[in-house]
């Protein structure tokens, strides 16, 4: 047991080990971390906002608690993995909630099996656009760096089939497909995925909305927890 009422729990999820954090009471909210993160970036959201929502936040495969086969995975495990999450637990359509890599797999969901899913809000999301110069050069100096200091990579391999990219940007029918509410989080200088990217992508979206949060990251709801719990709320509790 964590503080502050999250809980911290292990399940099967279609025969993978999984581990999540379990926080709150009321309408069901699953909150997909990024690729370099895991399930305790959303401490700081559960912890204000756990009287008004359940939330659950999922270690995806290779991260955090959950199992990690050095053999590595294909992107389409880490979308069953968290539509078998959905139905293992028996969440009514929880509303998905993602950062950058997290968000793809709740936008693969969202397309995939819209009726799993009552909102969607995507933070930073990869899949709108390429990484800036600068996104991709951070990218390289970390995974440098880790490798330097010989500390373990936060993220598993990643496996693609015959081709398969590991980017890619949906396109316009595919997000004109998601008729899901959908809400767009982004900083207003994010250095790997520049703001315009949402600009862009909420026009294509059916009834989307994006929210700017002011300044440099890439992770509002780490570096501006309280704004970003606002507009989170907000726009659960109908906005």
């Amino acid at each position: 047991m964590a503080n502050n009422g999250i809980e911290s729990k292990k399940i099967k999820i279609n025969g993978w080990q999984a581990h999540y954090l379990k926080a709150g009471s009321g309408p069901p909210v699953v909150l997909i971390h990024g690729g370099a993160s895991d399930a305790r970036d959303w401490t700081g959201t559960m912890n204000a906002l756990g009287g008004r929502y359940s939330f659950y936040a999922l270690d995806l495969l290779g991260y955090g608690e959950s199992e990690r086969n050095e053999s590595g995975y294909y992107l389409a495990d880490f979308t069953e993995f968290l539509a078998g999450f959905i139905d293992t637990l028996k969440l009514d359509k929880p509303a998905l909630a993602g950062h950058s890599l997290g968000g793809r797999f709740c936008i693969e969901v969202a397309i995939k099996q819209p009726q799993k899913v009552s909102k969607l809000v995507l933070i930073d999301t990869t899949g709108f656009g390429n990484l800036s110069a600068l996104g991709n050069f951070l990218q390289l100096f970390f995974w440098v760096w880790r490798k330097i200091k010989r500390q373990k990579q936060p993220f598993p391999t990643f496996l693609t089939k015959p081709g398969e990219k590991f980017y890619r940007n949906y396109n316009r029918e595919e997000l004109q497909g998601l008729k899901i509410p959908t809400l767009l989080v982004w900083k207003s200088r994010d250095l790997y995925l520049p703001v315009g990217i949402a600009r862009r992508a909420v026009k294509k979206i059916p009834g989307a909305k994006l929210a700017v949060v002011k300044g440099t990251g890439h992770a509002p709801h780490k570096g501006d927890t309280e704004t970003f719990n606002k507009i989170l709320s907000d726009f659960l509790d109908g906005g």
